[in-house]
């Protein structure tokens, strides 16, 4: 352990800050859905090609026979997918059918018929989204350019308060994976694997190996509906900024213990079809984070 290099240290911190941030990921979304009740702003196509992606990665693990925290962790990825998968038919479906079933026509208001036509045109009931649409045109035709400046600015300083949390939150995943992979050195749980001593002999099956690629390609096109469904709605309520925020900090990590582990050629090559899938994934993130700015202020008004 006192022959340990700066690259290897490098390899293994970033490798534990990648395996927090994974085991995270789903979380904030979870809890942004039990929130809000409601799971509509979620693409059903986008988690289906991720759970692909995670249950190939499982099998090819079993399959190459990788140690068993390696397969214990892809089970667990598979799970966090199947229950967030499950929350969202629950509440795009089943929730959804009771609660519109619970809803009688006898629970709105009722129009009073001697009330004037033009007066009813104000009533928001049944109509949603209604209610919201019709304070924002209030405020607009009421405020003064003063009022609207104020509620720019904060809305603007929401936006900065929840970066500020969401980069508080980060450097705290950060410092876990950094002090856990300092521990599980010193300990011996983590010993590094020198260059020359892998066997380069020992190949994995080819099924596992076609496993692989098909898991990364799953990667790489599964936030693809979920971009598109943004853009049609032109809206990301619903979404929590704080997973994709995870999941670029867990690709990013994930690819930089990788490189740093390495940079034979041999070792790059066979270790290319995940980063390729690494550095694709933070491309299409980096897209979700300009929709989530550009779409802000929609989501307010509606």
């Amino acid at each position: 352990m006192d022959d340990l290099s700066l690259g290897e240290a490098l390899s293994g911190t970033l490798g534990s800050i990648s395996l927090v941030s994974w085991v995270l990921v789903l979380v904030p979304q979870l809890a942004e859905n039990y929130r809000a009740k409601n799971a509509q702003s979620l693409s059903l196509a986008f988690l289906a090609v991720w759970f692909v992606g995670d249950l190939t990665n499982l099998i090819g693990a079993v399959w190459a026979q990788l140690v068993p925290t390696v397969i214990a962790l892809a089970f667990y990825f598979c799970l966090a997918d199947a229950v967030l998968i499950l929350q969202c038919l629950y509440y795009n479906y089943f929730f959804g059918h009771i609660f519109y079933q619970s809803s009688s026509p006898q629970a709105e208001i009722t129009e009073d018929p001697s009330r004037p036509l033009l007066a009813r045109q104000d009533s928001n009931v049944g109509l949603p989204g209604s209610r919201h649409r019709s304070s924002a045109f209030q405020e607009l035709w009421n405020t003064d350019g003063g009022e609207t400046l104020v509620a720019d600015n904060s809305e603007n300083n929401g936006w900065a308060k929840r970066w500020a949390r969401n980069v508080l939150i980060i450097l705290c995943v950060c410092i876990l994976g950094a002090v856990g992979w300092a521990i599980a050195w010193k300990t011996g749980l983590w010993v590094p694997i020198h260059e020359h001593h892998r066997n380069t002999d020992v190949r994995s099956p080819v099924g596992a190996e076609i496993l692989g690629y098909v898991s990364a390609v799953c990667y790489l096109g599964a936030r693809i509906p979920q971009i598109a469904k943004n853009y049609r709605n032109k809206s990301c309520e619903g979404l929590s900024l704080l997973s994709f925020v995870l999941s670029l900090l867990g690709n990013s990590t994930y690819g930089g213990g990788i490189i740093f582990h390495s940079t034979q050629r041999t070792y790059l090559l066979d270790n290319l079809p995940w980063l390729v899938g690494s550095l694709g994934t933070m491309g299409e993130d980096i897209v979700i984070f300009v929709q989530f700015y550009r779409y802000g202020d929609s989501n307010r008004i509606k």
